[in-house]
């Protein structure tokens, strides 16, 4: 079976206040065939800084033996605290020098877990996106390649008329609350 695209989506929270509604989406969105959660953890970071890690992944037992903590490996944090997060380090940075793979050979490192700030929480989501994979080869086939990707700005989506002026401003805040808050 071909894997699809795979996103790592980071999303912060001041205040995390979880009623298992995350979870309800994420089993929503494997029942739709159309991404498939990898791995997804949640991350809290107190005052000082210090990281407590709990996994959130909707995977059934066997997939998550065969994956193991896929999001741990690609960010070098391990689910045993530090002694696991410089495990999970170099058990990756091994595996990547066997296999000849250096994943930021070309771009700049992105540490995400220096980016989370303190006294807040994150969700990581691994996602693989199932719909992707035909278009993927199509544009391999053709000669194609990826240069770049990201999110687009709710405001930006007014611009093109996607949006509503009102709705995208209310998205716009709660992504920019806490950088606005740092500034």
């Amino acid at each position: 079976m071909a894997i699809g695209p795979v996103q790592v989506i980071v999303v912060g929270f001041e205040e995390p206040d979880f009623h298992g509604e995350i979870i309800r989406e994420l089993e929503r969105l494997r029942e739709n065939d159309a991404v498939r959660v990898v791995d997804a953890l949640a991350v809290y970071k107190d005052e000082a800084g210090e990281l407590e890690v709990e996994h959130l992944s909707n995977l059934t037992e066997e997939e998550a033996i065969e994956l193991g903590t896929k999001i741990g490996a690609l960010i070098g944090l391990g689910i045993e605290g530090e002694e696991g997060m410089e495990a999970g380090a170099v058990a990756g940075a091994e595996q990547a020098e066997t296999e000849g793979i250096h994943p930021f050979a070309d771009a700049e490192e992105w540490d995400v877990l220096e980016e989370i700030p303190n006294d807040s929480a994150a969700a990581l989501v691994l996602i693989e996106h199932h719909w992707a994979v035909p278009l993927r080869d199509a544009i391999a086939r053709a000669g194609g390649f990826r240069i770049s990707d990201g999110f687009i700005s709710p405001l930006d989506l007014v611009a093109i008329g996607l949006m509503e002026a009102d709705e995208a401003k209310k998205h716009h805040e709660l992504e920019t609350k806490y950088a606005k808050a740092t500034a």
